[in-house]
């Protein structure tokens, strides 16, 4: 058996090897076994609480994961990948117990698209779910036609680099503060998105409640889409009303605008999103809009 090699920096050919890792089990399982934030981690530079585990065999990267401790409060986070042709000879063993010894039995791990092996892998290491993420899709042809209202006094604009940052990760840490991977995000990440080809500000969306004299503008929700150009699909990025502002009818409102625009103005056909399956009042608002489940991703943890 190879050993496990962590690190808490990658150099640029492990970086690259793992991307060709990723990409190549992507294509065989049909989904990306490691998230958006681990491929931004795994090549955005050494970072606190964030460590790399490569394996190889023969010179040949046949294993990566990552463990992401950056959480003050949670479990640290894990995902992992292990090669297509080298899968069956307990890699992925290697690498979960790696990261169990590494977090201090204290681990949680995604199992993206809930592959049977993915799951057989987990219970192996004494893991047990406790969480369900959906992500739901729709074709958007015949979206609702009504009139989007805004509740008096709101405006809708789009996102203004260097200017609407700060603004919105306060908004986005107060709206996700339940959530750890969504209300965690600082301007580190923010940015490291904002520099990824498919950020669009045009199809970032904020509804505000314009200053008044001698005040300043107040940000209470947004949506925030993203387009899969090579899959022609639009997502429902991120979606977030502010707590003071839940009630007003900002969420339908902004879910419109936001796949209206990628319908109309970027020709995407099919929306996309991913939801909590305990959330039941976002599940039951995209039901409502015509979204349907496509796929669903599992988390497991240690009991400790």
């Amino acid at each position: 058996m190879s050993d496990v090699v962590v690190l808490d920096e990658v150099s640029a050919t492990d970086v690259r090897d793992a991307q060709e890792l990723i990409a190549l089990a992507a294509r065989v399982d049909g989904q990306a076994a490691v998230s958006e934030q681990g491929r931004l981690l795994l090549r955005g530079g050494s970072r606190e609480g964030v460590r790399h585990l490569l394996l190889r065999h023969k010179g040949e990267l046949v294993g990566y994961a990552q463990l992401d401790g950056t959480d003050p409060v949670e479990a640290p986070s894990a995902e992992l990948v292990v090669h297509p042709a080298h899968r069956g000879r307990r890699y992925g063993r290697s690498l979960g117990e790696t990261l169990l010894a590494e977090s201090g039995n204290r681990l949680r791990v995604w199992a993206h698209g809930g592959h049977p092996a993915a799951r057989h892998l987990a219970q192996s290491l004494g893991l047990t779910l406790f969480r369900e993420l959906r992500q739901l899709r729709r074709s958007l042809g015949g979206l609702p036609l009504e009139e989007i209202r805004w509740p008096e006094g709101v405006t809708v604009r789009t996102f203004v680099p260097g200017r609407d940052e700060e603004a919105w990760l306060a908004v986005n840490a107060a709206a996700f503060a339940h959530h750890p991977e969504q209300g965690s995000l600082g301007m580190r990440d923010l940015r490291a998105r904002m520099a990824e080809p498919w950020f669009d500000p045009h199809g970032f969306f904020l509804a505000v409640r314009p200053a008044g004299e001698g005040g300043e503008e107040e940000l209470l929700g947004f949506h925030w889409t993203k387009v899969h150009s090579a899959e022609g699909l639009g997502e429902i990025y991120v979606l977030g009303i502010a707590p003071e502002a839940q009630g007003l009818g900002l969420g339908r409102a902004l879910t419109l605008a936001g796949l209206r625009y990628l319908a109309r103005d970027r020709g995407i056909g099919t929306g996309m999103l991913y939801v909590d399956a305990d959330n039941t009042a976002a599940v039951r608002l995209y039901e409502n809009l015509g979204f349907r489940t496509y796929e669903t991703d599992l988390m497991y943890r240690t009991e400790s």
